[in-house]
């Protein structure tokens, strides 16, 4: 599988999904708890493609497991967001239109559109992983307007 794409793009699609959880994660700022919550929840989206009938998110999930894994740590990986937000969420739609090219051109058509659901399904997860306003965990919002924008333009990036 990974003998289909050149180096670079074989990387964009193997570190998309997790520039996506950061993304998501981004997308409407919250306090440390939430963030954790739904870096968490990306983790499990992420994890999705290792049973996933896809071969090709099967193989990106392998090897990006093999990319995050310290056999000497049992600890999750950290809950991160980007520094600069804009910044952060404009690269990470660029680099999903650019992988949607690399798909287009190189994958087959299942493959692609299963490797696209995975993505968006990772987003998704991050996204509804906490609520997000509120009061001591009273109402809020289990998707912001901020993050549903942020889900739409993804969807619209890799299609």
């Amino acid at each position: 599988m990974r003998d289909l794409y050149s180096g670079d793009e074989w990387d964009l699609l193997v570190d998309l999904p997790r520039s996506v959880v950061i993304a998501a994660t981004t997308a409407q700022a919250d306090n440390p708890r939430r963030t954790v919550t739904e870096g968490m929840a990306g983790h499990a989206g992420i994890q999705a493609g290792q049973i996933d009938d896809s071969p090709l998110v099967r193989a990106v999930y392998a090897e990006l497991f093999l990319k995050e894994s310290d056999p000497e740590s049992d600890e999750l990986p950290a809950a991160e967001v980007f520094n600069n937000p804009e910044r952060g969420l404009t690269e990470v739609l660029t680099r999903a239109r650019r992988a949607a090219v690399v798909l287009a051109a190189k994958a087959e058509p299942e493959d692609a559109i299963a490797y696209r659901i995975w993505i968006g399904r990772i987003a998704g997860t991050v996204a509804e992983a906490a609520k997000s306003g509120g009061f001591i965990g009273l109402g809020g919002e289990r998707v912001t307007p901020a993050e549903r924008r942020f889900l739409e333009q993804l969807d619209a990036a890799l299609s």
